[in-house]
């Protein structure tokens, strides 16, 4: 994110207690649009932008595997798929993530390292690797922008993909 940050607006699919989403909501202009099906996660994430007395958090409980984000197509500047693509389909995910972004809009991948040392995350049978994390956003019509080793935490690794300008 450019130091303006998205003025279209963000989605984060799984906003979870809110760990990320607060403080991407300090670093954006426009609305946040905090997603998740558990209806205590939801209501956890709400209670944190409130604390920090957020108002560009927009938060739904949503099943967005099922019925998708209900954002209109090209109509915001960055996605976060956050430790989220270790699910059954996650090319479905990210069709609904290129779809929703306008062209030249970013996507931001962080997940669990395949590391069985890690001290939390999903099995890693089911743990997505950094090149399956690329190769699936490419399937879906990403382009791979760059990798990232987080200074914030040991265990995970970020990945930023671009929705292509033109197609």
């Amino acid at each position: 994110m450019d130091c303006a940050g998205p003025r279209k607006g963000v989605v984060e699919f799984g906003c979870g207690y809110g760990i990320f989403t607060v403080p991407a909501a300090r670093l954006v202009q426009g609305p946040i649009f905090a997603l998740d099906i558990d209806p205590n996660m939801v209501s956890a994430c709400a209670a944190k932008a409130r604390e920090s007395r957020l108002t560009n958090v927009k938060i739904e409980q949503r099943d967005f595997l099922a019925q998708g984000t209900g954002r209109p197509d090209s109509s915001v500047d960055y996605t976060m798929l956050f430790n989220i693509l270790h699910l059954e389909h996650p090319v479905d995910l990210l069709n609904e993530a290129y779809r929703i972004l306008v062209p030249g809009g970013k996507l931001g991948i962080i997940h669990w390292k395949h590391d069985q040392n890690a001290p939390r995350g999903p099995s890693l049978s089911i743990r997505p690797t950094p090149e399956q994390c690329r190769t699936w956003s490419e399937q879906a019509g990403f382009e791979f922008s760059r990798s990232e080793e987080l200074c914030c935490c040991s265990w995970h690794y970020g990945l930023m993909m671009t929705k292509p300008v033109s197609r």
